[in-house]
């Protein structure tokens, strides 16, 4: 099983606690979020999770608690783009989250470091030049530290078209994408990079960014040293090429607030889900009720032959 953690909110920022009292427990329930009686209870021991993939802003939090997955594989996935706080009003200082990309990647090693310069938006204040000079400051300052950067183009789901309310965009067309793929797949090169795209309906492999996986097969198997039996995410879109992974967040709890969010609903909703939230308790943000029917989630193992 590939424990996903988490497409939902930024568990390694600001729930690393509750994420490794779960481990530690072995168990954790995720409720569905078109049913919230439906609630999954994932088993969590070391003979069932082959690999922890984390999808985070700022590792920083987990990292001191890293130790305590043993001998359990993990990579981490860190965004990091060259917003202002109009977008991410949350976030640290560029500066030091690019001093905690070098950190963190000194613990995990740079092959399980994924950098992901994403979602890309344009507009007066964004347009493509700027992200051509943020993209190089980053990769420069990240130098040695990955081998590999994702983008991706703005998607403007309907949670993402509330948060963006009031910031205004423009729409890129499908020259602006390439142009812009391409620049970024020279600023990588120069700094030891590829470049890999995310979910996009866009080719852009004429410019050298080949379409990718965030959970990705070929980067598992070389962290594991050993072939896999993975079948593709079917709860993901079309375009994703994501294989299967078991899902441990919420949605409407992560807190850094970014304007493109496509997991929050509104910054009440996060509040009044924060509310809830006890690192003691199975649920991350949330309490079972009587109503609730609890059920173990069949897994299994991704390693060849088992």
């Amino acid at each position: 099983m590939i424990l996903s953690v988490s497409r939902r909110t930024d568990i390694p920022q600001y729930y690393s606690d509750w994420f490794f009292n779960r481990m530690k427990e072995g168990f954790l329930y995720v409720k569905n979020p078109m049913n919230s009686h439906q609630v999954s209870k994932i088993m969590l021991s070391p003979d069932l999770v082959d690999l922890v993939v984390f999808w985070t802003k700022n590792p920083a939090p987990m990292m001191r608690r890293i130790g305590e997955l043993g001998e359990i594989p993990y990579y981490i996935q860190f965004t990091l783009t060259g917003y202002g706080r109009d977008i991410e009003p949350g976030l640290p200082d560029k500066h030091e989250l690019i001093r905690i990309f070098r950190e963190t990647a000194e613990t995990a090693g740079r092959d399980r470091m994924v950098w992901r310069y994403d979602p890309v938006l344009f507009n007066e204040r964004y347009p493509a030049e700027y992200h051509f000079r943020a993209f190089e400051a980053i990769a420069e300052g990240i130098c040695g530290c990955t081998d590999k950067v994702v983008i991706s183009f703005l998607d403007c789901y309907g949670k993402t078209k509330r948060n963006m309310r009031g910031i205004p965009l423009e729409l890129p067309d499908e020259e602006t994408m390439k142009r812009t793929g391409e620049r970024f797949v020279k600023t990588a090169e120069k700094y030891g990079m590829t470049v890999e795209s995310c979910a996009e309906t866009v080719d852009l492999s004429e410019v050298g960014v080949r379409h990718g996986s965030c959970v990705d097969p070929a980067m598992i198997e070389r962290i594991l040293g050993v072939s896999v039996r993975v079948k593709k995410d079917k709860n993901q879109r079309p375009e994703c090429g994501c294989v299967e992974s078991v899902e441990t967040g919420a949605y409407d709890t992560c807190l850094c607030g970014c304007k493109y969010c496509y997991a929050n609903d509104s910054e009440g909703a996060v509040m009044r889900r924060r509310e809830e939230y006890d690192v003691d308790s199975p649920l991350l943000c949330g309490r079972v009720e009587e109503e609730d029917r609890i059920t173990v989630r069949r897994t299994s193992r991704i390693l060849t032959g088992e």
